[in-house]
């Protein structure tokens, strides 16, 4: 199970959205009433009123399955799922709408809540993404769901907007952190990309603190792209890949030397060996000094 989690202005437009469609169906509702699109949006501005210093009052999340998990879930199922998904975000003591599409072949759901509470008081989005990839990986073990793998597994032609943007940064990230062995190649390989790279420094220092990536006016932050992204996960990448490099260097160096010395062999030691193993025929001639010593006994023997 994955959440997305978007948060609006206008509950007259999420609920028509939501709603205004064949494949839509409400699966469970709380503290608005279900006749009409009218009377949700109307009954949920009402409640707004307690609170209305706060701009961004609609919660919007959508809870998806895997396709594989269709044998495990049923309507029930999924209300029971997002209630307690609800719990574990501390989204409580709150009107609440949930909403099924059937126009995916994989489950999934909205849920539709209003940002203040019924006593009047804000309920926090704060690291409300962070929590929820919590919850729903806890959600998802629980219950065995399917585990998707990452983010490769997103159909990245639905994405659209700052989601497609974030995706994009990711492939081309990744892509380029297998075989960066610097950060300036990294950053001149997506600058090529159209992706700038932005240091954040702990005060007065150089010493690095995170990292962020844009695209354009889209900027994200390495982990809110992906945990794998931070500046800490990256360099110890780049930091692997440098020393990968290097070791296939050193390797490339030790065979080239090994094939010349091999090479040396083939063309030269046949005939060196034969060399040193022919007989030496002139190993009985004699020196030039042994040569002059004989003249002298030669002379001396004519005198007789």
């Amino acid at each position: 199970m994955i959440g997305k989690v978007i948060t609006g202005r206008s509950f007259a437009g999420c609920i028509a959205y939501n709603l205004q469609r064949e494949e839509a169906s409400i699966l469970d509702a709380s503290g608005v009433r279900t006749t009409s699109v009218k009377d949700i949006t109307s009954d949920f501005n009402f409640q707004r009123k307690l609170n209305p210093n706060l701009g961004q009052a609609v919660g919007h999340i959508v809870l998806s399955w895997s396709a594989e998990d269709k044998a495990k879930l049923n309507d029930a199922i999924m209300v029971e799922r997002a209630k307690e998904y609800m719990h574990k975000m501390k989204i409580r003591d709150t009107q609440y709408l949930i909403v099924q599409h059937t126009d995916r072949q994989h489950p999934h759901l909205h849920l539709v809540y209003n940002r203040v509470g019924n006593d009047g008081q804000t309920i926090t989005d704060r690291y409300q993404k962070v929590v929820n990839a919590k919850v729903c990986k806890e959600i998802t073990l629980k219950y065995g769901y399917h585990l998707a793998e990452g983010k490769a597994q997103v159909n990245r032609q639905r994405l659209k907007g700052s989601d497609q943007i974030k995706y994009e940064m990711y492939d081309a990230i990744k892509a380029v952190g297998k075989v960066a062995q610097n950060w300036q190649q990294l950053e001149a390989a997506l600058l090529k990309q159209g992706i700038q790279t932005h240091y954040k420094y702990l005060s007065g220092t150089d010493i690095v603190q995170g990292i962020s990536f844009s695209k354009g006016i889209t900027k994200f932050k390495g982990s809110e792209i992906d945990r794998s992204l931070s500046y800490g996960k990256l360099n110890q990448l780049i930091e692997f890949n440098k020393q990968h490099g290097q070791r296939q260097q050193i390797a490339s160096v030790k065979d080239i030397t090994l094939a010349n010395r091999n090479s040396f062999s083939d063309t030269h030691g046949a005939s060196l060996l034969a060399k040193l193993l022919e007989p030496d025929h002139e190993q009985d001639a004699q020196t030039p000094f042994e040569l002059l010593r004989t003249k002298r006994k030669l002379k001396k023997g004519r005198r007789i």
